[in-house]
């Protein structure tokens, strides 16, 4: 050890008798400096104008814009530098000659020169503590466990870069040929995760022997055995290769011999490094103050309740819109959005299945609309360079699952080894993805029956299956949107109340009745309600004389009458109706609505009424409009043409009319009875979802989410809310930013200079 200790010695004297170190050592720091005092720049800048900072410690340290991030970008840049001369420099002097006669082995030469750069790297390491001392004392509530987990992170890399630079520079002795080679490296090892993504074990093996943002779990406050194993095995692996180098060169050996060694420590590495990275193998802590990083409690719950086995199967269609998400090519970066699950349940098996059918893909359907399906995929495959035998027809798929009502999208499938299935799709928005309560929103229909949510018809009501303006299909069946009933764990249908209501049903939704009930079909939605059957109602104007009937056994009725406030932008009857204090018992959803200025829009709504208040329902007001400026108007029905006008001598008077009501009843032996009455059936219809009004502040659909969230008693959707980190405000002035720019950007760099100088002169003195 003594030797190892005398050989770093000597290397740190002779790196830092010249100016290269000293050089990364000032260039590093002002770097870092310039970018510790942007990102804080930002932040105070934020504050300024009113915004709460969110997560200030990752932001400042370890997030896109933090300065762990920045210089983590740039050490591909300094390393070289300082390794180039390790070994190249005794090449070129002949002094290797020297070591190689002298009472000190290879291994004791390679482990002296390879802890001087880990040395400078904990300088460097030392120089990044100056602004993470300086978070700690500056902003509330500091994550500190995060701000060493991220610098562990920069520290590794450090070594790891190191270690592929002193290797390099023991095949050269030419110094500048050495940094170039380490550059070469670096390059090779971060694109080498793209290599060979179509057989699956070159592609894991490939993708393990990735260095690019092997980082980033650290950055982000998480500790993975997978990475540490993976920067400890390159370590390992070029350190050897250095050496096997050595060892070579001192024993003569022939170039077969060497070039074996060479091959055995890679593939002993190679091995290592697939194995450590099988999820049985992998251990996690998340580092970061509200496990940022980790899955919900709700969410771990309900994966526990998950017994037995369980398979995700990914279906990609080659001739779909929707290929790109899971193309062999990006395989692996889409297994990483299940990692956090794997975690909890590392037996889960993930599969993809590559096949062809009839998609979405219009370009297709022009440039090779003469050709067959599979004609089509031939021709593709051309294009990709793909072998056709690795797609599948669409016939031999629908034999393992049924996902014909998919149209070929991109879809994925949870199946446990009981047989029990669920559907997970992507969607068409800007994350496209599922979320984390989507995924679990999924798994949970695995562990227990899912709400039952039936639509009425068959007297002109609203459909679930009608994807035109006035259907219901874009809340309730629409794959492609996120918080469509289907993808938050709802199973949909429709039913007609010709025969009795299905005890597995959950939820009735009734909207916008054309014609009346039969006899029938009255006694048998009133045995519906009389059981406890959660039920919506929704009215319309003009509509009164069939809706009527199905509310007066709620002690309700639809007023006569078309709600209206008058504007300068919009139709008398187009409303925004608020949301009403207390609403649900306080729930704190609508209150969040309340607090952030939301409304409802109800084009065209009718008041409801409550004419009975001794049904045994405690009645709650949830939407309501606003007491001055709107009324229930009876004469003018050409909203286009004509301005409505108060008359009073009609009845018409300026007050608050509730448009949403909210009934619940103690049912023994069962569930709180919950329904929900609504003046106004267009407010959920596709076209009112996807229509902007500017200055109303519409937040339609998540009445409608926080409405099933209550009629499945809080089960669905998913909550998957995390607490927010409370480092959210600084603790220094706004105007302290020129003092801060003075520190780090201008005195701790030029600090070292003068260091540097002393230091320089002193030993050009001796």
């Amino acid at each position: 050890m003594r030797t190892i200790t005398r050989i770093m010695k000597t290397e740190l004297r002779v790196l830092f008798f010249s100016p290269i170190a000293w050089m990364v050592l000032i260039v590093f720091a002002f770097q870092a400096g310039l970018a510790y005092c942007d990102e804080y720049a930002n932040q105070l800048r934020d504050l300024a104008m009113g915004y709460r900072p969110y997560y200030l410690t990752r932001s400042l340290l370890a997030g896109y814009g933090g300065v762990f991030t920045q210089m983590l970008n740039y050490l591909y840049l300094y390393i070289p530098l300082l390794t180039m001369g390790l070994m190249s420099r005794e090449l070129s002097s002949g002094s290797i000659k020297l070591l190689y006669s002298s009472p000190v082995s290879n291994l004791q030469i390679v482990l002296g020169k390879y802890l001087s750069i880990v040395v400078y790297g904990l300088i460097l390491v030392c120089i990044l503590l100056i602004p993470l001392f300086f978070t700690v004392f500056t902003i509330k509530e500091p994550d500190i466990p995060l701000m060493f987990t991220a610098l562990l992170g920069v520290f590794l890399t450090v070594c790891a870069y190191g270690a592929i630079g002193l290797f390099m520079s023991t095949i050269t002795k030419y110094q500048v040929v050495a940094a170039i080679g380490t550059l070469a490296v670096l390059a090779v090892l971060n694109f080498i995760g793209g290599v060979g993504q179509n057989i699956d074990f070159v592609r894991d093996l490939t993708y393990w022997l990735s260095i690019s943002g092997r980082s980033k779990i650290f950055l982000e406050g998480m500790i993975c055995s997978r990475d540490i194993f993976y920067f400890v095995l390159v370590i390992f692996m070029f350190l050897a290769f250095t050496f096997i180098k050595l060892q070579g060169e001192r024993l003569k050996r022939t170039v077969w011999r060497t070039s074996g060694s060479y091959l055995f420590v890679f593939a002993m590495v190679l091995l290592a490094g697939y194995g450590s990275s099988r999820p049985q193998m992998m251990v996690y802590y998340d580092a970061t103050a509200t496990k940022l990083n980790t899955l919900t409690e709700n969410s771990q719950e309900i994966v526990k309740q998950l017994d037995g086995g369980l398979t995700l199967t990914t279906y990609v269609n080659l001739l779909d819109d929707t290929w790109y998400n899971g193309a062999p090519d990006s395989k692996n970066y889409d297994m990483e959005r299940f990692e956090n699950y794997v975690r909890f349940k590392p037996e889960m098996k993930i599969n993809y299945v590559y096949y062809y059918g009839k998609g979405t893909n219009q370009h297709y359907d022009k440039v090779y609309k003469d050709l067959s399906v599979e004609e089509r995929m031939k021709k593709v495959c051309e294009g990709y360079d793909y072998n056709p035998e690795m797609f599948i027809s669409a016939e031999e798929v629908q034999k393992m699952d049924d996902i014909s009502e998919e149209n070929g999208r991109f879809v994925r499938v949870f199946k446990r080894d009981n047989g029990q299935k669920a559907f997970l799709r992507i969607y068409n928005d800007m994350y496209v993805h599922p979320f984390e309560s989507e995924i679990t929103a999924a798994l949970k229909t695995l562990v227990g029956k899912s709400p039952l949510v039936a639509f009425v018809k068959g007297h002109g009501e609203r459909e679930c299956n009608d994807y035109g303006d006035r259907g219901y299909a874009a809340f309730a069946k629409n794959p492609t949107f996120r918080s469509a009933l289907i993808n938050q764990g709802y199973q949909v249908r429709e039913l007609t109340l010709g025969e009795s209501v299905p005890d597995n049903v959950d939820v009735l939704v009734l909207a916008d009745m054309k014609s009346a009930f039969t006899p029938e079909e009255q006694a048998n939605y009133d045995a519906y309600v009389e059981r406890g059957g959660n039920l919506i109602v929704l009215g319309e104007p003009k509509r009164q004389t069939f809706m009527n009937p199905v509310v007066e056994k709620l002690g309700l009725r639809f007023s006569d009458g078309i709600l209206v406030a008058p504007s300068k932008e919009y139709l008398d009857d187009i409303i925004a109706v608020n949301v009403m204090e207390g609403a649900l018992k306080a729930s704190p959803y609508f209150m969040d609505m309340i607090r952030r200025g939301y409304t409802v829009i109800t084009p065209s709504a009718c008041a409801v009424q409550v004419v009975d208040g001794n049904k045994g329902f405690e009645i709650s007001e949830v939407l309501a409009t606003s007491p001055r400026g709107s009324w229930l108007e009876y004469e003018t029905t050409d909203f286009v043409n004509e301005t409505s006008q108060l008359n009073p001598e009609k009845g018409e008077i300026e007050q608050s009319n509730s448009v949403m009501l909210y009934l619940t009843r103690d049912i023994p032996d069962k569930p709180q009875q919950r329904i929900f009455v609504l003046g106004d059936a267009d407010c959920l219809s596709t076209k009112e979802l996807s229509t902007q009004r500017a200055g109303l502040n519409g937040a339609n659909f998540s009445m409608i989410t926080e409405m099933f969230r209550s009629l499945s008693y809080g089960e669905y959707p998913i909550e998957t809310a995390r607490v927010r980190p409370p480092d959210d405000n600084v603790n220094i002035p706004q105007d302290s930013m020129f003092w801060l720019q003075l520190f780090f950007i201008w005195l701790i760099p030029l600090s070292i200079l003068a260091w540097c100088i002393m230091f320089l002169i002193g030993r050009k003195r001796k």
